[in-house]
């Protein structure tokens, strides 16, 4: 597995981690079989997971970060491109994908996506990954 993250919003960011290692430590995924990877921000995760998918090392990605809306339309530009590279990184390389990217008004927001426990938006991201390699391997691709 890999996991990416962005060096934008660290506080909001390393908790969602969190939940990605509790996640798949609940899992059972040997931290030994887990890197970790630094983006510098949520407009370059597209190409940074898609490298990392290109690489056929891993049989999932989770990436991890955090758009807070702002007074101009920033927000729309990377929080849009994001996802939507994400989305493509995803379907052109058959690899699954965790999906931990806030798209959110503001800090509060975040925050409260990113507590402690299942809820946490890092440990489901990293739960859709694992259930999304299963069911890759279960139909053969």
């Amino acid at each position: 597995m890999a996991v990416i993250a962005t060096r934008w919003n660290v506080e909001i960011v390393e908790a969602l981690n969190e939940g990605v290692v509790k996640c798949l430590k609940d899992w059972g995924v040997a931290p030994a079989n887990v890197k970790h990877f630094h983006a510098p921000g949520a407009f370059e995760l597209p190409l940074a997971v898609s490298a990392l998918m290109d690489s056929g090392n891993f049989d999932g990605v989770v990436a991890l970060g955090a758009v807070i809306r702002g007074d101009t339309p920033h927000f729309d530009f990377v929080a849009g491109e994001c996802s939507r590279g994400l989305r493509e990184a995803s379907q052109i390389y058959k690899t699954a994908l965790g999906f931990g990217v806030l798209t959110v008004n503001t800090a509060e927001q975040a925050f409260e996506r990113c507590k402690p426990g299942k809820t946490n938006k890092g440990y489901e991201a990293a739960a859709a990954m694992l259930e999304m390699i299963a069911l890759l391997d279960e139909v053969g691709v």
